[in-house]
């Protein structure tokens, strides 16, 4: 039969119609299963929308974290959950224990430099010294308690473990989540 010829016999609907319209029944076994995945999708929507507003992707209340030491020679401020490429801040205050000659010396890993991307520090060190496993930066302090801050911005997602001490007191781990 070509393409061009019209259909010898009509082809009859084995369907039923009511009111002339084609009836094509109802599966109310499959239409509550249905009704339970929508719901369940919602119910999943709506968790993630509370999550993210409160900051389990960043920038929120989930993702602030502190971390101090036990004599309170150094306390830690930071986001526990990051984005890449997105600026944060981590802030260090160092207790009285941790001034000396109107000085403050900080070890910071190099993952915060390597893997978190250190921008800068403010105030500037005055001295900066590359060691093993880090950088130690000493600080102008003026008065107690002191605080330095250190710019990051990740360029890769990944979960990074942090320290940061004062030499010769107990550390500050930390781990921050990079999300991308």
């Amino acid at each position: 039969m070509s393409s061009g010829q019209p259909l010898a016999e009509r082809v009859l609907d084995q369907i039923p119609r009511v009111d002339n319209a084609v009836s094509v029944g109802e599966d109310l076994d499959f239409q509550r299963r249905w009704w339970r995945f929508e719901k369940a999708a919602w119910f999943l929507l709506a968790l993630v929308l509370v999550a993210d507003a409160l900051g389990a992707f960043g920038r929120g209340w989930l993702a602030r974290g502190e971390r101090h030491t036990a004599d309170g020679t150094l306390r830690l401020r930071y986001e526990r959950i990051e984005r890449t490429g997105t600026p944060s801040n981590l802030i260090v205050e160092f207790g009285p224990s941790a001034l000396h000659n109107r000085k403050v010396h900080l070890f910071s890993s190099d993952t915060i430099v390597k893997e978190l991307g250190a921008q800068r520090i403010i105030p500037q060190p005055t001295l900066s010294e590359i060691g093993p496993g880090g950088i130690t930066y000493t600080f102008p302090a003026t008065g107690s308690p002191a605080t330095a801050s250190i710019a990051l911005q990740p360029s890769r997602p990944g979960i990074h473990s942090i320290q940061l001490q004062v030499p010769g007191a107990e550390p500050v781990r930390a781990t921050i989540v990079v999300l991308p």
